[in-house]
């Protein structure tokens, strides 16, 4: 018994750990943060689905401290917010979007379906975190991309961390799919272990 928790433990470790490397690997970053990155929140998801949501949350967490980390280096401090903002900021930014990415083992007892529906939402609990911290922290609207403008926070808010986070459910749920399709990966996860 101690032997599998042990197992458990170094698996969520190992997948930390490679859902972090994933992360810095970015194939598009945005100027006011967001970026596509080489399915980052993939290890994580795999994790949660096999083990449960119970683990997977703690392992989001530790990715969620690491992803706060990541936000710190690139200048988190230096951005001008108010503490209450800043607070507002680190949550709904960086330790509840990464941590919401536990809930993917949700569905796992339903098969592949189910891991893929539980992949789904994870992300776009992510996505919400994102959008809500673009209206209620955030509050931008201007320019977009070629010309486009708008005064419409919600709008700017939604087409921003749209741009980012749909590329990444669309990348990360093709890779859970291919990946679940694979029989290893079947096997794996046929052997779920309980919450």
């Amino acid at each position: 018994m101690r032997s599998t928790k042990t197992k458990i433990l170094v698996e969520g470790a190992i997948m930390v750990a490679l859902a972090a490397v994933l992360s810095y690997i970015r194939i598009y970053k945005l100027p006011w943060g967001g970026s596509i990155t080489l399915l980052s929140m993939l290890p994580i998801v795999v994790y949660s689905i096999r083990h449960g949501s119970v683990k997977g949350f703690a392992a989001a967490f530790i990715f969620a401290c690491i992803q706060f980390f990541q936000g710190v280096m690139d200048g988190l401090f230096g951005w001008g917010l108010t503490p209450i903002m800043l607070i507002a900021c680190i949550l709904l930014d960086y330790f509840l979007p990464f941590t919401l990415l536990g809930t993917a083992g949700v569905f796992r007892k339903k098969g592949t379906l189910g891991w893929i529906a539980g992949t789904v939402m994870a992300l776009m609990l992510r996505f919400i975190c994102h959008f809500l911290s673009g209206v209620i922290i955030w509050k931008s609207f201007g320019e977009l991309w070629g010309g486009f403008f708008t005064e419409n926070t919600i709008l700017y808010s939604l087409l921003y961390n749209g741009s980012y986070m749909l590329p990444e459910i669309i990348l990360t749920t093709i890779g859970a799919v291919l990946l679940f399709k694979a029989p290893q990966t079947k096997k794996l996860l046929g052997t779920l272990s309980s919450d």
